[in-house]
């Protein structure tokens, strides 16, 4: 196995070298072949290295960075107003060929503006799309794309989401001919807005393409498909939507009893209950799958959750680390030569 190396936002997120430094520290001691380049403010991320042993102290480098972007600042306003950013210096290591994928939690749409003006789509890619893979009902994982880097999308640009999410099953699940949806809000082919009734059109008569039909947004976590390919407003609103829901769930599991007194047997079997959901719906838990790949670009950039903390930005950074070794772009590029029809 081959060394490689990853470029880190420090500074992105909602708690900044707070989650990432220790996150770079437990990826550096669970992958003895990952490199890492911290890019931030070197006084605030030094401090939090005090722990670090030798070897992965040899295997990490600070770069420096002037400025953050802001998580709420207006994507155009920061692209403009990015140079010297933590962000923006992270993708450029990645253009420069300094490191081989970037991370951050940083603000989406300034990832998104920057990442398509230093790093480029891929030929025959309109916009790429961010995707993560979901956990469902029967042990396995759906690819979901997109989750809010393009609020419209156009049936070209679906068709373009399918296929790349179909490589990607490929080379992260393993999976042959892997099954393919659109999320629409019925199963008939009349239902849904036009841009979803024509990629349901193309992908029927893409014989690259294992096309199942429409999937309703209930259906997401059974495993009836293994690529599920929407627009990112819909995608977004699913996504966080189910995340919300199961992180009530589980600390629902959590919580503790009444202020009542109980019989003995009565708190044994409630704290066996709690184990047993907790260790059979635990890997629903989203800190076990942050890490959306923004896909569709000549580089590897993996966007973790804002809000993510020390073990989810960990998982952030092995979506990259995976990313990087099964080569997805140049997969991407490579099966987007051979399905989609040459322009004039």
């Amino acid at each position: 196995m081959t060394r490689l190396t990853l470029a880190l936002d420090a500074m992105g997120g909602d708690f900044g070298p707070a989650v990432t430094v220790p996150a770079a520290l437990q990826a550096l001691e669970s992958n003895s072949q990952l490199n890492l380049l911290l890019v931030g403010n070197p006084d605030a991320i030094t401090p939090l290295l005090a722990k670090a042993d030798f070897d992965q102290r040899s295997r990490l480098q600070i770069i420096p960075a002037q400025s953050v972007i802001a998580s709420d600042a207006r994507p155009s306003h920061a692209v403009r107003n990015s140079r010297g950013s933590s962000m923006r210096i992270a993708l450029e290591l990645v253009k420069e060929g300094r490191a081989q994928a970037c991370v951050s939690a940083g603000n989406t749409g300034a990832l998104m503006g920057l990442s398509k003006l230093l790093l480029k789509p891929l030929d025959g890619i309109e916009r790429p799309a961010l995707v993560t893979m979901l956990p469902h009902q029967q042990r396995g994982k759906t690819v979901v794309l997109d989750l809010g880097a393009n609020v419209d999308c156009d049936s070209d640009m679906l068709v373009q989401f399918a296929i790349m999410g179909s490589v990607l099953a490929e080379e992260l699940l393993g999976l042959s001919q892997p099954r393919v949806a659109l999320l629409n809000i019925g199963e008939e082919e009349t239902k849904g807005p036009e841009p979803i009734r024509r990629a349901a059109t193309v992908l029927n008569a893409l014989p690259a393409i294992q096309y199942i039909g429409y999937l309703e947004a209930n259906e997401l976590l059974t495993g009836k498909t293994d690529v599920l390919v929407c627009d990112g407003f819909v995608g977004n609103v699913t996504l966080k939507t189910m995340e919300g829901v199961v992180r009530m769930f589980l600390s629902l599991l959590k919580s503790q009893s009444e202020g009542k007194k109980r019989a003995w047997w009565l708190i044994l079997l409630k704290h066996w209950l709690q184990k047993s959901l907790q260790r059979r719906f635990s890997h629903l838990n989203p800190d076990q799958y942050n890490g959306a790949c923004l896909l569709g670009l000549r580089g590897t950039v993996i966007k973790s959750h804002g809000a993510a903390n020390q073990r989810a930005f960990e998982v952030a950074i092995e979506q990259a680390v995976q990313a990087v070794r099964r080569q997805i772009p140049e997969r991407i590029a490579s099966r987007l030569k051979s399905v989609l029809p040459k322009s004039d």
